[in-house]
């Protein structure tokens, strides 16, 4: 376990580093927060992290697999702090380690020892994940939530199937349900009218589209027909020709606004599984 013992070495030094500024510090972290990030994923998953800022404090492990013939681990670990009321500091930790060889098909040696007691461990998966790879299956086993977005996907809908199996082994969260949230709302308003839907309209990414489509559909417990027309966030549905207006609408939510909302949530969620398992089909 020398992978673990300099990443808590140079955890160390950089709390050390941070209480010399004079601020009170708060190290209070909420949970473990495990990123699965292939290499072009980085840049768009360190930007989320960034937005999180101070609403999750966390011990942050960058999962980072490189491909090739060596096999090694590289570590680096940092403490970013986060001003808050009364002139304080939140900090949080950012550890990311990068998985060559072998290293990448099994995460779990690394991170277990890396998660901190008695707190859950969410992991979010950039990217589609490899269905039958050891590397899931690792996390899966020692996460308590994984957290995916299907629109970074191809192959769908088929590819809900794969996520439908998960269900029994681990909480799962799709930022393309909480997306569709508003307008799950306001369809669900439309009751009891909306029962006799025949047709969807969506202008949206299309894992938005087949959720909301599935979700209707396993309420309804019937066929509702879906036509889509493609755009880079969801904007538009209409029931049998009528526009619906989403609730509680208040500017487009940002990756990072998306994600705390998922880290907030522990449950299983029923109506999301039941979409999913209505999607694959």
């Amino acid at each position: 376990m020398g992978v673990v013992a300099e990443v808590e070495r140079k955890l160390a030094r950089a709390r050390c580093r941070q209480e010399t500024d004079g601020e009170p510090e708060l190290r209070t972290s909420t949970m473990t927060h495990v990123v699965w990030v292939p290499p072009p994923w980085l840049p768009r998953a360190k930007r989320v992290l960034a937005g999180l800022a101070e609403r999750h404090p966390a011990r942050t492990i960058l999962l980072v697999p490189v491909a090739g013939r060596r096999s090694g681990v590289e570590a680096h670990a940092t403490v970013e702090d986060f001003p808050i009321r009364d002139g304080r500091e939140v900090l949080s930790e950012v550890i990311e380690l990068r998985l060559f060889g072998d290293a990448a098909r099994h995460p779990a040696s690394i991170v277990l020892p890396l998660l901190i007691s008695d707190l859950p461990a969410f992991c979010r998966w950039r990217g589609r994940p490899d269905w039958n790879g050891q590397a899931l299956a690792d996390l899966v086993d020692v996460c308590d939530r994984l957290v995916v977005d299907s629109s970074e996907w191809t192959g769908l809908p088929s590819a809900y199937g794969n996520l439908a199996r998960l269900f029994e082994r681990i909480g799962v969260s799709d930022l393309a349900w909480r997306r569709g949230l508003p307008w799950r709302v306001a369809l669900a308003q439309r009751w009891p009218g909306i029962r006799k839907a025949e047709r969807l309209t969506v202008h949206g990414p299309r894992a938005d589209a087949l959720l909301l489509a599935a979700w209707l559909r396993s309420r309804l417990r019937r066929e509702v027909a879906l036509t889509r027309r493609n755009a880079d966030l969801l904007t538009t549905v209409l029931v049998d020709g009528e526009p619906i207006e989403p609730t509680a609408r208040s500017g487009t939510p940002t990756g990072s606004d998306l994600l705390s909302a998922e880290l907030d949530t522990l449950s299983r969620d029923t109506l999301f599984e039941a979409a999913v398992h209505t999607a694959a089909r």
